[in-house]
């Protein structure tokens, strides 16, 4: 397999998740709906859930480097590190994006802005130190390649529907059975009442699971796609294997960005393979020295 067909299904694959994610997100309004017999939670919960995700769109860049502390490099003040992402945005075909730095000694980055034209690179000092540079245009690759493949929209939708899933299901188990009269209540309505509340507990657990799936395969994406632009997958593996490979902490991250990261800075914390918000990082390293690029 070569690094386009990878990309290629990768993107198949996640398209397909998005879809059944907004599907799954409709179907939970509309049993809650039935439940309660009111079809205003349905369009309410559809309406709501857009909102939200377009919000969240215009503002989670600033709210994410708020949160870490980042502080802004210019042409002036970094020349390096501007130059070797310019020149990566130049062969990418990308605007160069706002670069911001984390001072922390723990090696680490991730990408945000709303599009390519808003776009946001986030290194820490650690990174700078502790990459040789092919690693490090490894890393920048794998940045600029979720700018390009516009990872920011989908994983701040995905977040906000995740969220809101979980709202929904806190509602209805709240509110569901106050006021309702049981003997009013035929065979297809003790149906709807049963399934909502089956929803209400596993939904929010199905939502976080394809939540962390969805998040696990942009980063395949963003692997191949990074590879494809340095034409040098084994830089980006080394630095995998670094960053990982790191003991400090990186204090700057919190639960609400982490999946953000290029490789999970909560280090040497064990978890099963569906709870994880990245893909192991042996099997992204197989992944990327298994790539044809010819």
């Amino acid at each position: 397999m070569t690094l386009y067909t990878q990309s290629d299904r990768n993107t198949r694959l996640t398209w397909l998740y998005i879809s059944g994610f907004l599907i799954f997100v409709i179907g939970v309004g509309y049993i809650f709906a039935g439940a309660m017999r009111n079809s205003a939670i349905l369009y309410g919960a559809v309406i709501f859930s857009v909102a939200m995700s377009f919000g969240s769109y215009w503002w989670s860049d600033k709210i994410v480097l708020a949160m870490s502390g980042a502080k802004e490099v210019t042409h002036d003040n970094g020349r390096e590190i501007y130059h070797l992402v310019e020149n990566l945005c130049i062969t990418a075909g990308l605007p160069v994006p706002k670069i911001y730095i984390i001072e922390d000694t723990a090696p680490n980055a991730f990408a945000t802005g709303r599009d390519p034209q808003h776009g946001v690179i986030c290194l820490t000092t650690g990174i700078l130190q502790k990459l040789e540079k092919v690693e490090l245009e490894g890393v920048i690759a794998h940045e600029l390649s979720h700018i390009g493949n516009r990872d920011i929209l989908l994983s701040t939708v995905v977040v906000v529907l995740v969220g809101f899933v979980t709202l929904l299901a806190d509602w209805f188990r709240h509110f569901a059975f106050r006021g309702r009269r049981s003997d009013n209540e035929g065979g297809g309505q003790a149906i709807f009442v049963i399934l909502a509340i089956v929803l209400s507990i596993l939904a929010p657990i199905a939502a976080t699971l394809m939540q962390l799936a969805i998040s696990r395969k942009r980063e395949f994406l963003a692997d191949s796609s990074g590879a494809l632009l340095t034409r040098y997958p084994e830089g980006l593996a080394r630095a995998l294997e670094k960053i990982s490979g790191d003991q400090e902490p990186l204090e700057a991250a919190n639960r609400a960005t982490a999946h953000l990261f290029i490789v999970n800075p909560f280090k040497g914390k064990k978890m099963a393979k569906m709870f994880m918000t990245h893909p192991p990082i042996e099997e992204r390293v197989a992944a990327l020295r298994g790539l044809d690029i010819s």
